[in-house]
């Protein structure tokens, strides 16, 4: 599915559509779905699948710099896994209280393939949405980014047990709650930095100049592939947050926040670019 076009289709018939997280009152929710074949490669354990499709809604509520209260799940599968339902769950559990939220059940069917939809809710009165970014903000992102081209390179290599580790990430809620009240903008990376600064820009009609020297290339990604900084900028998947800051702001938000923050650009009147040179609209494909 074109995800872009689907979002442009939804977004013309839904209010408020375009953002990580729909916000209710003080109440943040979002939804995801997840499939064996374009989301878990061979060799993603069922703990792992947990973990990461749970924690991809909980990344939603980070972006909106929301605290995460709780999420739930929906399991299908083709046959019943005693064994492979519990290590899912214990997945979910984990992530779950590695951000303070608790994960509260969900629903099971029989389905083709393996397949999970999870929901995550938070709560904040003050979300950092989209559209707030202005020319001579400071561009940040959180942790490192390539963590995820890195474990897909170590699962077609056949060290699982790595490729599981990398694919494990904790939501940046933390870090979200640190940047709420100061970022004019935010969002998280699942779709990759570039793929992100096209649609920060569009929404908040601005343009983003991206420093290559400082972006944060996740040091497991450099023995594996040729161009390490144009895996990182593109891949996406990585779940770490995005945002613009005013720079006066950006000491205190390192100060609050418990991950690396990383400068890597400036909000600009127009164009993203990379080290002077258009940077385009590639990333995650769902």
């Amino acid at each position: 599915m074109n995800e872009r076009a689907a979002l442009d289709v939804v977004g013309g018939l839904v209010a408020g559509a375009g953002d990580d997280a729909a916000v209710v009152d003080d109440t943040v929710f979002t939804i995801d779905m997840l499939h064996e074949t374009t989301d878990f490669p061979a060799g993603t354990t069922r703990y792992t699948a947990g973990w990461r499709s749970v924690g991809a809604s909980l990344s939603d509520v980070a972006a909106m710099g929301a605290d995460a209260t709780a999420a739930v799940g929906v399991y299908g599968a083709p046959d019943f896994d005693e064994d492979g339902l519990r290590a899912y769950v214990e997945g979910a559990l984990d992530v779950c209280e590695a951000v303070g939220a608790e994960y509260v059940g969900g629903d099971l069917d029989g389905h083709d393939e393996f397949t999970v939809a999870t929901a995550a809710i938070g709560r904040t009165d003050d979300p950092v949405r989209r559209d707030g970014a202005s020319p001579g903000d400071a561009l940040v992102v959180t942790g490192t980014l390539g963590r995820t081209a890195a474990a897909m390179e170590r699962f077609d290599s056949g060290d699982v047990e790595r490729a599981n580790e990398l694919f494990r990430f904790e939501p940046r809620v933390r870090a979200g709650r640190a940047l709420a009240g100061h970022a004019t903008a935010m969002m998280d990376s699942s779709d990759g930095l570039a793929r992100s600064l096209h649609q920060l820009a569009e929404a908040s009609d601005c343009g983003f100049a991206v420093d290559g020297d400082s972006v944060p290339v996740a040091e497991e990604l450099r023995d594996v592939v040729e161009d390490p900084l144009d895996t990182a900028v593109t891949y996406g998947e990585d779940f770490e947050l995005v945002a613009t800051v005013p720079e006066s702001a950006v000491g205190v938000v390192r100060a609050e926040s418990d991950v690396p923050l990383s400068i890597v650009g400036e909000v600009t009147a127009s164009g993203v670019t990379l080290d002077g040179e258009p940077l385009a609209d590639r990333g995650w494909t769902h």
